[in-house]
């Protein structure tokens, strides 16, 4: 599985934002996917997560009420809208995708929010 991530960007604060991770390869292994996120000197955390086609999703109480995750299985591609992003929200965003065995990740997206 491959992913590949695009959509960031620089936008100042209250301003929006859409990343998409689009998925290639052997799909049919991937379960529940999740975008992550990662500040310059601190781990790489959870941001958003969501089933495959059971409608359950997760928020880190960060980003709750701002951001949406969303998935199109058709499309094998995942979305994150991000609303009222404030200059905490800067990192670079990695899009994962759970297998049969192992997680898989894209390179990355920068997302730089301006005060």
């Amino acid at each position: 599985v491959q992913l590949a991530e695009s959509g960031g960007g620089l936008v100042q604060a209250g301003g929006s934002l859409r990343l998409s991770c689009v998925a290639s390869g052997s799909t049919f292994s991937i379960s529940a996917m999740g975008w992550y996120r990662q500040a310059p000197g601190q781990q790489r955390v959870l941001v958003a997560g969501i089933g495959n086609g059971d409608g359950n999703t997760y928020y880190a109480d960060s980003v709750k009420g701002r951001f949406t995750i969303s998935r199109d299985n058709a499309q094998n591609t995942m979305y994150l809208q991000m609303n009222s992003l404030k200059p905490e929200d800067t990192a670079v965003y990695y899009c994962n995708a759970k297998g049969y065995v192992i997680d898989y990740w894209g390179q990355g997206t920068q997302v730089t929010v301006s005060s």
